[in-house]
């Protein structure tokens, strides 16, 4: 599959999972396993309350951005054998490429900024009535949605330049 449409397949997978089912890091995780295969569900699982900038805080970075962190440092980053034997920044530097294109997308990484800049304010997720707010400022019509698919989009486009071969068309 062509980098672009495997990319932008990338984002429509994350945008639908996050529009049906909410959870921006196991949206991104779930899009890139779809489309690369090897990531396992313990790893979607751990990636659970990591959403709206941790425990549904909105005060850490992006759950999206968190989840395209999680799928780098999966192909990339430091296993447990590894401790003591070096830094693997190759999981650091794409992280930050990941990263420096959500800041220039978003103008930062922090989940309330993101909300702020789409939505025009952050919203308290675990407020009954704020959260409320949240859905009718388009939370998942199309604003955290296409965060979550650009954070997928990216993350893909990342691994492919770094040969990490996606699974064959169904």
């Amino acid at each position: 599959m062509e980098r672009t449409a495997l990319s932008d397949r990338a984002y429509d997978l994350a945008f639908a999972y996050e529009k049906e089912y909410g959870g921006c890091t196991q949206a991104v995780l779930s899009s890139i396993k779809d489309i690369f295969g090897t990531i396992p569900d313990d790893v979607i699982k751990a990636g659970h309350a990591m959403a709206g900038g941790g425990a549904l805080s909105t005060k850490g970075t992006c759950g999206a951005l968190n989840g395209g962190i999680m799928a780098l440092s999966f192909f990339f980053g430091r296993p447990r054998d590894g401790f003591g034997k070096g830094h693997f920044s190759r999981s650091y530097k794409l992280s930050k490429k990941l990263c420096d294109r959500f800041i220039a997308e978003y103008g930062s990484t922090l989940c309330p900024d993101v909300q702020t800049k789409l939505m025009g304010r952050s919203f308290d997720l675990w407020s009954k009535e704020d959260y409320q707010r949240f859905e009718e400022a388009g939370a998942h019509a199309d604003k955290c949605t296409s965060v979550v698919g650009n954070a997928a989009k990216w993350t893909a486009e990342l691994l492919q330049a770094e040969g990490i071969i996606p699974l064959p068309e169904h």
